[in-house]
């Protein structure tokens, strides 16, 4: 991914809610399973790692993204935006 597609993701995060958040339980299944249904639907996801949580948010967005295939967008203090584009129907241009 270019710094440029990287800087258009970056700006549509802002508006986004946070769906997704990672607890004192960190990435267990069902989480993982809530984001790769939320990532097939929108291709970006915003999460929140709480203060309880076993994971730094750098930590939580690097091991969620290995297990969706997805790409770590951003970390911004406790959270983050993971990017997995949807080769069948597209839901955001780069």
């Amino acid at each position: 991914m270019t710094s440029k597609q990287r800087a258009k993701l970056r700006g549509l995060a802002n508006r986004m809610e946070t769906i997704l958040q990672v607890g004192k339980s960190g990435i267990t299944e069902p989480l993982i399973k809530q984001a790769a249904d939320a990532l097939a639907a929108r291709e970006m996801i915003k999460g929140k790692v709480l203060e309880n949580a076993p994971l730094l948010p750098k930590e939580a967005a690097a091991q969620l993204a290995e297990e969706l295939d997805a790409q770590v967008v951003q970390v911004m203090g406790t959270r983050f935006v993971l990017y997995k584009c949807n080769e069948k129907n597209p839901v955001i241009e780069l």
